[in-house]
């Protein structure tokens, strides 16, 4: 039998093995599509990546035969653990070759990490908060990976399994087809509502004009997401970011707000092209032709990717998603677009999954599974 090592990652060189190594497991896999490396390198970086600071993280690398074959990192969620009054641990951006030596050495590395910091629980896949890749593929291997979400072979839920994981927390995502006759259902109560509850509905053409609505937006968030496991609430400077760095990103028609009578934001959706078909014909290099790929799948993508979206907790169920749906679909239709993609919701979310699946021609089509185990 051939000795597995497990090293911590200290140096550059296993700094950038961690980094690539999916790519070189996966080189095979028509279904695998590498991330955005640009941000990938940015996110691993403790000194552009403040959740580093804010939790304690670990990265090994498995080596066999002096090859490094496998990879995870370990986190200690120190606000999230406070907050809840618990001792979890988590695992994430786990990736090996069809190994299971190698897979449980990695997981059992965590463990012992974990328990040397007093954690009583070891949870995963899951990363900083719920803005990044969550649990294992477990549904739908063929079909088309979506930005930001796990991207994985099945042997890798089976080796969780297989040690005694138990699932925790599901994620489902669907896509659903966008026809004229959903707007004309639900466009025709928009008014109605609106009036009834003495809302505006904030329709957009440039970037400028989103932007005094971005902190409010993200206060409805915080407000709003506390049941998503996993969730860490936006800070100032993530608000920040995403006004300086990804608001001009987005195509502002694609972005929807509704205030009430005291101008208060009550409810919002975001959404943009899929990017995904792009990113994986750049192999996720922006450099040297990859941008254009990048920007062709911007311009030229027929789907939708619905990213983000709440409604304040005294006005759900009462159309305002309908108002929201529609509005977004409305203008993705006049932008060309023909599917909208769910993003993931999770299972008990009963409340947006019935949405989603009262729009005709809606499919379930990928699954996703964060499993747990007491250590």
């Amino acid at each position: 039998m051939n000795s597995i090592e497990i090293k911590e990652v200290k140096t550059k060189s296993q700094w950038k093995a961690f980094v690539y190594l999916p790519e070189k497991i996966h080189a095979q896999n028509p279904h695998w599509m590498s991330p955005l490396y640009m941000d990938e390198e940015r996110f691993f970086k403790p000194e552009k990546n403040p959740a580093f600071a804010q939790n304690e993280t670990i990265l090994f690398l498995a080596y066999k035969n002096q090859k490094v074959v496998g990879r995870v990192m370990g986190i200690v969620p120190t606000k999230f653990n406070q907050s809840k009054k618990q001792n979890c641990a988590r695992f994430s951006y786990l990736d090996c070759y069809e190994d299971f030596e190698v897979f449980s050495s990695l997981i059992n590395a965590v463990k012992d990490w974990a328990r040397a910091r007093n954690c009583d629980e070891l949870i995963g896949p899951m990363g900083f908060s719920d803005k990044e890749p969550q649990g294992f593929v477990v549904k739908g291997f063929a079909e088309p990976s979506m930005m930001v979400t796990a991207n994985n072979p099945a042997y890798l839920p089976q080796f969780i399994e297989k040690m005694e994981f138990e699932p925790f927390v599901r994620l489902m995502e669907y896509d659903v087809p966008l026809k004229a006759n959903v707007v004309e259902r639900f466009g025709r109560f928009t008014q109605l509502l609106l009036d009834k509850h003495k809302l505006t509905l904030h329709e957009f053409k440039r970037t400028r004009e989103v932007k005094p609505f971005v902190s409010s937006v993200f206060d409805l968030i915080n407000e709003t997401y506390q049941n998503i496991y996993g969730f860490a609430p936006v800070s100032e400077a993530e608000k920040n970011e995403f006004a300086t760095r990804f608001l001009p990103l987005l195509n502002p028609k694609l972005i929807k707000v509704v205030t009430n009578a005291q101008g208060k934001v009550v409810a919002f959706v975001v959404a943009m092209p899929d990017l995904s078909q792009g990113i994986k014909k750049a192999r996720g290099r922006i450099l040297p032709f990859g941008w254009w790929h990048i920007f062709r799948a911007f311009k030229k993508s027929k789907r939708l990717v619905l990213l983000l979206g709440a409604v304040a907790e005294p006005l759900q169920g009462k159309g305002i998603d309908a108002i929201l749906g529609s509005s977004l679909i409305s203008s993705a239709l006049s932008l060309d677009f023909s599917m909208m993609d769910s993003h993931l919701i999770m299972e008990e979310n009963v409340k947006m999954r019935r949405e989603i699946e009262r729009i005709p021609g809606n499919r379930l089509y990928k699954e996703f599974q964060i499993y747990h185990q007491k250590i």
